[in-house]
């Protein structure tokens, strides 16, 4: 590790190629002067989270905020959409690895998620090159030779607008440090992309669970415009609204960015994780069924993106869909068909619901999710003139988990345990979007993977035909499941990996008797 000083900001890490190109004096600066503005109040609202945690625990319930009721009920839409961003029918998402970015580029999609967060394990070298790499880019100079050879380059002349993913609030950055603190992961994705890129400033904002969370990024795009000389509102902003908090506070969320925001994202995985991080102890009721199960047709599913939907059109926001996973095979086509038929049904869900657009993770489902919205929208951009003014969700509809048509199954804790194991070891490797049993998986699927072993352990779940949920069933799973995959992939290449590591990790955020509030928290002491 070499430590290296800026009059505010310190970097103690190991040199990276280029790195000279992004973190300048000048954008190191922009970083120390973000982290003096905004650090106390990040803190703040992180305590905050635990005290609400605190009173669902003790209420089991969650309710719209009587104190938000006049913005609610008020008058207002957001700032208009840049041209850039007014037609979002299909979205590619993936991290900002050098040739995912090629081919993210080369996709057709409208829009590109240039992906920090769940697809991107932080180690210093993923920070730094994906800001290079982001860079390169937006300047053209983005190619890729493989180690086999194989050259990449962006062959598109129609390329989709770019919308960078930052780190969530929780999450910091051991390497850059002012004053002896570390520099929240969000400011130094945001900051380092802003500060080199103010022409073309759009964001999808993560992991937000309150309105004053939003009001903190709003605060931040101000002072980051001002300070880079751009006009005002230039930012804007994409929510994920993926935990049950942010749920009830659409709107306000909304309201506080309104200058700057775009829209909200319905984010499924996350969505279901915070539901069972939130409820986990709040009764038979809240114990979620095997997540595979649990579709965008389960009622307090449907009730969530019909409310973003509506929520959003009525404020002049753009709505767009849940993530496609699939990762098409080229070995397999029936496997293909079943999948990508299942794909196309949930692109044309979401369309039909009135959504502008959804995500896909793969560049052959591209098509697939346009087919789908272009036969809802024609020629127009979008649909945000669709109002869906015949929508009334209540609280009791958002958290009707157990209107959930299906159940717990011995089947859903292997599945549960295999997929969640096999995401941390690739996450342990640097690779935060990893290919699972024909899926692209990011840390969201790891999240609600372990969150629902560990819920139905506490819980004393009694599984479908099968035994009670035990510490020492789930133990015994964990031991098949590897033993399993120590098979798949031999015994040299499991001796070689980090599989043991992954094990301990996935243990202690499933089996603890206190819930660890995100798994990335102590698997980032393994990482460089």
């Amino acid at each position: 590790m070499s430590t290296e000083s800026s009059p505010q900001i310190t970097i103690d890490a190991y040199p990276v190629d280029r790195a000279d190109e992004v973190l300048t004096a000048e954008a190191l600066e922009f970083l120390a002067a973000l982290h003096l503005r905004f650090e106390a109040t990040r803190r703040e609202l992180l305590t905050a989270r635990s005290r609400r945690r605190a009173e669902i625990a003790d209420t089991g319930r969650l309710d719209f905020l009587p104190e938000t009721a006049a913005v609610r009920g008020g008058d207002w839409r957001v700032a208009e959409a840049p041209p850039a961003l007014r037609d979002r029918r299909v979205e590619m998402t993936g991290p900002t690895e050098r040739k995912m970015t090629i081919n993210a580029l080369n996709s057709g999609a409208k829009v590109w998620l240039a992906d920090f967060e769940d697809a991107t394990t932080p180690t210093w070298h993923n920070v730094v090159a994906g800001q290079i790499n982001l860079l390169d880019a937006r300047t053209g100079k983005v190619e890729y030779t493989s180690p086999e050879g194989k050259q990449y380059r962006v062959t598109e002349t129609d390329l989709p607008a770019v919308v960078v993913r930052p780190r969530g609030w929780h999450l910091d950055e051991r390497h850059l440090s002012v004053a002896g603190e570390p520099v929240a992961g969000a400011l130094v994705d945001f900051g380092l992309y802003f500060f080199h890129n103010p022409s073309v400033p759009y964001f999808y904002l993560p992991k937000l669970e309150s309105h004053l969370e939003a009001r903190l990024w709003n605060d931040v795009f101000g002072y980051a415009e001002q300070a880079r000389g751009v006009a005002h509102g230039s930012i804007r902003a994409t929510v994920l609204i993926e935990t049950i908090t942010a749920a009830f506070e659409m709107e306000e969320i909304l309201y506080e960015l309104r200058e700057h925001a775009s829209g909200l994202n319905a984010g499924r995985w996350d969505y279901l994780f915070s539901m069972i991080k939130n409820f986990r102890d709040a009764g038979p009721e809240y114990i979620l069924p095997d997540r595979n199960a649990v579709t965008m047709r389960a009622p307090f599913m449907r009730a969530y993106t019909e409310l973003l939907v509506s929520t959003c059109h009525r404020r002049g926001a753009f709505a767009i869909g849940g993530m496609a996973a699939f990762i098409p095979s080229r070995r397999d086509p029936e496997v293909n068909e079943q999948a990508i038929g299942k794909v196309r049904d949930d692109k044309q869900l979401e369309a039909q619901a009135g959504f502008d657009g959804s995500w896909v993770a793969h560049p052959d489902l591209v098509p697939v999710c346009d087919e789908e919205f272009s036969a809802v929208l024609g020629e127009r951009p979008n649909q945000l003139d669709r109002l869906r003014d015949d929508v009334a969700v209540t609280a009791g509809d958002l958290l009707n988990v157990a209107g959930t048509p299906a159940e717990c199954t011995e089947d859903g804790l292997r599945n549960d345990v295999s997929v969640g194991i096999q995401y941390i070891e690739s996450w342990l490797r640097g690779t935060g979007a990893a290919g699972i049993n024909n899926m692209m998986e990011d840390a969201a699927t790891a999240e609600i993977a372990r969150s629902q072993v560990w819920q139905w352990l506490h819980a004393g779940t009694t599984l479908e035909g099968g035994p009670e949920v035990t510490e020492e069933l789930v133990r015994s799973v964990i031991d098949e499941e590897l033993g399993k995959i120590r098979g798949a992939v031999g015994a040299q290449a499991y001796d070689e990996g980090r599989w043991e590591q992954a094990r301990e990790v996935f243990e202690q955020v499933a089996l603890a008797d206190d819930f660890v509030d995100f798994l990335t928290l102590p698997a980032y002491q393994l990482i460089d």
